[in-house]
């Protein structure tokens, strides 16, 4: 019965190829769009977790005097009246009882314009830290080397540069071993960052990179430091993050039951802000997918409700041969369902398409995923057995005289 239904239902949509076309039109746009919407989302939240991990860290975690975030006025007023600066004498002395528990890097920021020759990349983000941020974040440098411990004690002006500034300052050389001028000193380019993208909106190919002595001769003392620190096992980052803690409560004298006057920025918040952001964006994916395929279905309906109204004859024909009312629901349904799979698999190759010269153009990885494929491809089918429903029960309902005398 079920095969005939489907041969039924495939001779029928071979006589209206017209009018199949258009129900599977309608099909291919919603599927269409469905795989590209949620394979763009995909993208999006996997990239941001990538740049998240990329400007944080993926087991770092941050001593800062204050962790921006949501904080209120009122918050943010008592946090800057509570805790005071971070300064070196501080990082000085968590290094010194680190007992291998934890590394730490100081690092300051702040912006300036990087020179070269006649050509100017203004207001880049300038980084002074230290030689262990190496091992503590993944800096991926593409070329050329990361300061040394000898030039980071001594404050030897070199820079590690990030793409944006090698595009604009270097547009034809090479510039491992030529200097660019920050804040009227002379620096030695002896790195070349990857391309890092953006986190946050922001870019992280416009940072330069140098060690802490040489940005406070640049630019004088920071008034405070943010310390990146990681276990040196990635296993005991809890452990380490308490020992950091316990390390500048020590350093504050801070008693049992003190608030403390520091904010520790771990890697879970950054985690979390990142995931929140992305789940916020995604769930837009539910609702546009929704109306696309109520579109669809709508479209489905009304085709099959002509053709029902078109072999009203036909079908009052085969009821008198002794079709049941159960074989022509399944024929109807039938049709409908083999609408949405061929509208479903159309529009699956044309999102394909879309993806591919999306991934060309941006340069971002936008493949359509075998499962979202899946799920698109059982979506439409669904949405054509729904669609089929209330014409198969009407084609059903069909008075087989009153159809008889029909021509």
């Amino acid at each position: 019965m079920r095969l005939q239904a489907l041969r039924e239902a495939a001779a029928t949509i071979a006589r209206n190829p017209l009018r199949s076309s258009l129900a599977a039109l309608a099909v291919a746009a919603a599927v269409a769009t469905t795989a590209v919407v949620q394979t763009g989302l995909d993208s999006l939240a996997r990239t941001a977790r990538e740049t998240s991990a990329k400007a944080f860290g993926a087991d770092t975690f941050v001593l800062a005097r204050i962790a921006t975030g949501n904080l209120s006025r009122r918050e943010l007023a008592d946090k800057l009246a509570r805790n005071p600066n971070i300064t070196r004498n501080d990082v000085r002395y968590i290094q010194r009882i680190a007992d291998g528990k934890v590394s730490y890097a100081a690092t300051a920021q702040r912006n300036a314009d990087v020179v070269r020759g006649p050509r100017k990349f203004e207001q880049a983000t300038v980084n002074g830290t230290q030689s262990a941020l190496l091992e503590i974040r993944n800096i991926d440098v593409a070329r050329g080397r990361f300061f040394s411990d000898q030039e980071d004690t001594s404050g030897a002006p070199v820079v590690i540069l990030g793409q944006n500034i090698v595009d604009q300052l270097f547009p034809a050389g090479d510039p491992l071993g030529e200097q660019v001028r920050i804040a009227g000193r002379a620096f030695t380019v002896v790195g070349l960052q990857a391309r890092q993208g953006t986190a946050g909106g922001v870019s992280l190919d416009r940072y330069v990179w140098m060690p802490l002595r040489a940005f406070e001769r640049a630019f004088g003392a920071p008034s405070s430091l943010q310390v990146f620190a990681k276990a040196p096992d990635p296993t005991n980052t809890v452990a380490a993050e308490d020992h950091a803690r316990i390390s500048m409560r020590a350093r504050r004298h801070l008693g049992p039951g003190e608030v403390d006057t520091f904010d520790i920025i771990t890697p879970e918040a950054s985690r979390n802000f990142v995931t929140a952001i992305t789940e916020r964006v995604g769930a837009a994916a539910i609702p546009i997918s929704i109306m696309a395929l109520i579109a669809a279905i709508v479209v489905v309906t009304n085709t099959s409700l002509v053709s029902v109204t078109q072999r009203t004859h036909e079908i009052g024909i085969r009821r008198a041969l002794g079709a049941d009312r159960s074989a022509v629901i399944s024929e109807t349904i039938a049709e409908s369902a083999m609408v949405g799979l061929i509208g479903g698999s159309v529009g699956l190759l044309v999102g394909a398409g879309v993806l591919s010269l999306a991934s060309r153009i941006s340069g971002t990885n936008l493949t359509l995923g075998v499962g979202t494929a899946l799920v698109s491809l059982a979506a439409a089918i669904l949405s054509g057995v729904a669609a089929g429903w209330y014409p198969a029960r009407r084609a059903a309902s069909i008075d087989v005289v009153a159809a008889l005398r029909q021509e």
